[in-house]
């Protein structure tokens, strides 16, 4: 069959399943990006450009909308090129609707199958938007804007036949008249890679200069036995409780004066609102508590290569995964999988996967004397490190394992939905 995967920066979430289709002979696999050609074997690139707006005046309430059109019209055009100058029709759309490339295609092609990626939809309340009182926004407008960043995904959910979505807690704030229509699977961590290791040399990682920061550019090293405690967003930033994380520093630093701590992450924003002008939030919070820190134990290591980052949480002797009741990282699993003792929030995202006392520790997100406490539990007690990091291990090879579950999967829901409509 033809299958076409569409995402802004490809390959994204599908960057297992469109090789993992590729390499069937019997299928022709198209990805459709605005990104600089990636090379995946046995999948075709098609690019195309993105545009600017040209509505003067344009009401602020709709300018997410109109950017999401924007990109749906390129993608409508080029799709059409492809179809009119190519001959290319699929049999099935994969497409993550985020950021609106998906919003005509079903008009190039009627007759394929769209699934979408449901990643997130912005619930009004009981989710992210809200949750810290720190941040909230205090515009009564506020609810309105974020009703209307939900247009977009209506009307993929109006044209999709069918959905995917990481977690269940991710398909749970969508609309419910959806839900049904959107099976839960989980993109996958190659738990044969992401794996506990035995260590017996020293654990080097570069550090970045950051000027902004006074933070020297250096190599941290990390010898065997150290108490390693490991907090790593992919920008830090309070959706993903950096805020907290900084905070609650300096008393654990009091308290276990052999710790080293090692915060992996960038000075950008993934998720929520930017930091005021002038400054980033990692620099906003460092400088808030800098005073009391002992920076030579406080390594920020920015964002490192993916081999760097799995030997690292091989090493962890704590694991902290804060987030807002959000998107859940892939990191949680990927430290699971190697084994960590994790003390995660007691967000929904968080407790699909972390059991307390079972899988992990819970605390309250904003407790940063109790995520101490957890903390300092679980560097006093390597018996209970081990049962816990266990279990994880255990939990992520079992449902987030990519090789005997997840890829088998999606690769099944693909294909069945694909297929002629009586073999169904």
């Amino acid at each position: 069959m033809n299958i076409l995967f569409v995402h802004q920066n490809f390959p994204g979430q599908f960057k297992h399943l469109a090789p993992a289709l590729g390499a069937n002979p019997q299928h022709s696999v198209v990805g459709f990006t605005m990104n600089r050609r990636p090379t995946l074997a046995g999948v075709q690139i098609v690019q195309y450009r993105p545009g600017k707006g040209s509505t003067p005046g344009i009401h602020p309430w709709i300018v997410d909308l109109e950017s999401k059109v924007i990109r749906g019209e390129i993608a409508f055009k080029a799709a059409r090129k492809m179809r009119d100058e190519h001959g290319f029709t699929p049999d099935v759309i994969l497409a993550h609707p985020g950021w609106g490339e998906s919003l005509f295609l079903k008009e190039i092609w009627p007759q394929a199958r769209l699934l979408i990626y449901c990643e997130w939809y912005y619930p009004l309340k009981g989710a992210d938007f809200g949750f810290d009182p720190e941040f909230a926004s205090a515009e009564p407008e506020a609810i309105c804007r974020l009703r209307m960043k939900n247009a977009h995904n209506l009307l993929a959910m109006e044209a999709a036949d069918a959905g995917i979505s990481p977690t269940h807690w991710q398909r749970s704030t969508h609309p419910a008249w959806f839900q049904p229509r959107i099976v839960v699977e989980h993109d996958g961590v190659d738990t044969r890679h992401v794996a506990p290791r035995s260590h017996h040399q020293a654990l080097r990682l570069d550090i970045p200069a950051d000027e902004a920061c006074a933070i020297a550019q250096g190599t941290v090293s990390v010898q065997p036995g150290a108490e390693i405690v490991t907090f790593v967003n992919r920008n830090l930033e309070p959706y993903r409780g950096y805020h907290v994380f900084m905070r609650a520093l300096p008393e654990l630093l009091r308290r276990r004066p052999k710790a080293q701590v090692i915060i992996v992450g960038g000075n950008g924003v993934s998720y929520g609102a930017a930091a005021p002008p002038g400054t980033t939030w990692k620099k906003l919070f460092l400088d808030e508590v800098r005073d009391d820190l002992d920076l030579s134990r406080v390594h920020f290591v920015g964002n490192i290569p993916y081999t760097a980052f799995v030997s690292l949480l091989q090493r962890t002797t704590v694991h902290v995964y804060l987030s807002y009741p959000f998107v859940l990282s892939w990191s949680l699993i990927e430290a699971m999988a190697c084994g960590g003792a994790i003390v995660g929030s007691d967000t929904e995202p968080v407790r699909e996967v972390i059991t307390e006392a079972e899988t992990g520790r819970l605390v309250n997100f904003f407790d940063k004397a109790g995520l101490v406490e957890r903390i300092c539990e679980l560097l006093d007690d390597p018996a209970q490190r081990a049962r816990l990091g266990a279990r994880a291990r255990e939990l992520a090879v079992d449902r987030y394992d990519l090789r005997s579950r997840c890829l088998p999967m999606q690769t099944a829901i693909v294909e069945r939905l694909g297929a002629p409509r009586g073999a169904r």
